[in-house]
């Protein structure tokens, strides 16, 4: 085995943890869910660290690992949405955050044919933010008596509007961040 796959080869199976996660959540078996996605955070912070470490990055890896971070969070958001635990208007701020930047990013790459994935301050700072609130939400659930009580206390209704506040702060970094990228190759590229 080449070393230098191995980043790669655990943001995949962390992709896999999404449906053993996913159905936990969906079973309401959330004691069992937070280990699933405790391993998945896990496989995140090993896998970047290697990766940074070892100097094995990949374009593959650099486009894999920020869509395993969003499939887990968006089943997340999803189930926990259905269940009633997060207000439907927060899943569709998240929803439209990321559309918004998934079409902003075609446009550009059919502009430009190549596309870096390079994510914001911002938006690495609303991933940690919904990270941080969904596994507290999840904790919450747990039952786990005094943590459980503290987590909801962090968690209902504060960090809901936080969360719909950068969602949408993100998303628009990243509209501006890319629109003024797209101006200035857009210049260069005439003559």
């Amino acid at each position: 085995m080449r070393w230098s796959l191995l980043p790669n080869l655990i943001t995949s199976l962390r992709m896999l943890l999404v449906v053993p996660a996913g159905w936990l959540l969906w079973q309401g078996r959330y004691p069992e869910a937070l280990v699933v996605v405790g391993v998945a955070g896990a496989s995140d912070a090993l896998d970047g660290e290697l990766a940074r470490r070892f100097s094995w990055r990949s374009a593959f890896g650099s486009m894999l690992d920020p869509i395993a971070d969003k499939l887990l969070v968006l089943v997340v958001f999803v189930i926990f949405t259905i269940q009633g635990h997060i207000p439907v208007w927060l899943l569709v701020v998240v929803i439209a955050r990321d559309a918004v930047i998934l079409g902003g990013a075609g446009v550009y790459r059919l502009m430009f044919r190549e596309i870096e994935m390079a994510p914001t301050l911002v938006s690495k700072a609303n991933t940690a933010l919904q990270v941080v609130m969904l596994v507290l939400l999840l904790l919450g659930l747990c039952g786990f008596g005094a943590i459980s009580d503290l987590a909801f206390l962090v968690v209902d209704p504060w960090s809901f509007y936080l969360l719909a506040i950068m969602g949408i702060g993100s998303g628009i970094d990243y509209a501006v961040t890319w629109s003024l990228k797209a101006w200035r190759n857009r210049r260069r590229l005439d003559p």
